[in-house]
């Protein structure tokens, strides 16, 4: 353990004084916080004539139950934010782990790191932890905090249940992880086998499609995020990791590394 704090503190002493990466940090969480923030209090003083749920899709409208109009209006305006948060720790360490391996190439550090006695896992360990602890530690942040300001937007009692619910629950708390776990393995892998920072993060933003899926689908009323869809989804995410984390200590020869880098 000593020498993967060893690499978090180094990979924390020179990533933070990218001032675009303390931009994306910073900015990303605000921005997806106060997103569904105004979205709440814009929509409160709304009323639905009717008391139906006929303006949400039929499958979301399943989750609403005996939920007044209103209500089940406002949770399905803010289902489409929970795509964010779970979008958080998946984007904010690709900048950081993509940098990881081929930045040290490009400041000619990365000969004497790999002569050190660290270990190729304790050296992906720290990386990975370097890159994926800031996400996960700002979506979380960010969640408490709009947890602690939702009242104010005059959210009804129910919505504020159903945020609190297993559903967002397991998005922000279990699912950003794994996806951050995701991000930071494929963004390691990918900066291991190029020349160009930007090019890492440029092939590891590919990760964000699948998420952008999720959130058009839910948008377009072909699915929902449910329970059942998160339980599949951690399901998916925990392979997926285990996965890239084999495959990633595999593809890092040590070796090798050096002499492909021209």
């Amino acid at each position: 353990m000593k020498h993967i704090r060893v690499i978090i503190a180094k990979e924390w002493a020179e990533v933070f004084k990218n001032k675009m990466v303390l931009f994306t940090i910073v900015l990303m969480p605000v921005l997806f916080t106060a997103l569904p923030l105004i979205m709440l209090r814009s929509s409160a003083g709304s009323v639905v004539e009717g008391g139906g749920t006929t303006d949400v899709p039929a499958m979301f409208a399943q989750i609403c139950g005996a939920m007044n109009a209103n209500d089940c209006m406002q949770i399905y305006l803010i289902n489409q934010f929970l795509v964010l948060y779970m979008m958080m720790p998946l984007i904010i360490p690709i900048t950081i782990a993509a940098y990881s391996i081929v930045g040290e190439k490009t400041t000619r550090s990365l000969e004497p790191l790999l002569a050190t006695p660290i270990s190729t896992e304790e050296l992906l360990a720290g990386k990975a932890l370097a890159a994926a602890i800031p996400a996960i530690g700002a979506t979380w942040g960010c969640f408490a905090i709009f947890l602690l300001l939702m009242p104010l937007t005059g959210a009804s009692e129910a919505v504020r249940q159903y945020v609190l619910g297993p559903t967002w629950l397991l998005g922000v708390i279990v699912v950003g992880p794994l996806m951050a776990v995701a991000a930071v393995n494929f963004a390691i892998m990918v900066s291991s086998r190029v020349n160009d920072p930007r090019v890492a993060e440029q092939m590891a933003a590919v990760l964000i499609v699948p998420v952008m899926l999720l959130l058009f689908g839910q948008v377009a009323g072909i699915l929902v995020i449910n329970l059942q869809l998160m339980l599949i989804v951690i399901g998916v995410l925990i392979v997926v990791d285990v996965g890239l984390v084999y495959f990633g200590a595999r593809l890092f020869q040590r070796e090798t590394i050096l002499t492909r880098w021209k």
